[in-house]
């Protein structure tokens, strides 16, 4: 029987690693989307999420739940069904978040801007920090939970308020924008909502970290991870 469900969470973690290779491919293309402004790209994405990712996470719902039934898991086995089915729900959402990107991507497309220059019209540099470190959070937060990595869990938790800081920046420059030029409004309105979502990416990320640390170590660390 112990041979059996260690057979079942190897298949089980190649299946989220699966399911988190998808969402970070999908979160590159979004990215790439939104700086190239490419509608069709965008699409790809939306459809990845709806056809495969969202399916995926079904799978591996249904696969935790047989797993739990047939073979009674218990200690470290039991934690890590139990982590996996609280990081696939969080895998899912940031599928969401990114095709809410793509979306936004969309509408942004669709935008005709009034009385605005076309080089203020590009994403404002300042996204590019935000860019970069969320993209870096996913890409560790997969690492730290194939290699049990609790080192770099703690890490990845404490770049969220990074994430948190330059959400707000955007949030107060694109407001100081608007301030000075109503006619931007829309589109830099879409740009807000963009940094939201990555925002909640990273928190989702935090999520699956802390939940990585609970895997391996069994101590529950929600709200407990400072700055040194």
């Amino acid at each position: 029987m112990a041979h059996n469900i260690q057979t079942e969470v190897a298949k089980l973690k190649n299946k989220i690693v699966y399911l988190g290779t998808t969402v970070q491919e999908n979160l590159y293309k979004s990215v790439k989307a939104l700086r190239e402004k490419n509608p069709d790209l965008a699409k790809q994405v939306i459809a990845t999420d709806k056809n495969e990712i969202d399916s995926i996470e079904i799978t591996v719902e249904e696969e935790c739940m047989r797993i739990l039934a047939l073979h009674q898991p218990v200690a470290g086995d039991l934690r890590f069904i139990i982590t996996v089915l609280k990081i696939n729900n969080d895998l899912e959402r940031i599928g969401d978040l990114v095709a809410k990107i793509a979306d936004k991507v969309l509408l942004l497309s669709e935008i005709t801007p009034i009385s605005v220059a076309a080089d203020d019209m590009r994403i404002p540099e300042i996204f590019n920090s935000m860019f970069a470190k969320t993209v870096w959070m996913f890409q560790n937060t997969m690492d730290a939970f194939v290699n049990e990595d609790i080192d770099l869990a703690h890490k990845v938790c404490l770049t969220d308020d990074e994430v948190d800081m330059d959400k707000m920046s955007i949030r107060s420059q694109m407001e100081e924008t608007i301030m000075r030029d109503p006619a931007q409004l829309v589109y830099l309105a879409k740009l807000i909502s963009v940094s939201r979502s990555l925002e909640r990416i990273a928190d989702h990320c935090t999520n699956i970290c802390e939940d990585i640390i609970y895997m391996a170590q069994g101590k529950i660390v929600r709200h407990h991870i400072t700055r040194p």
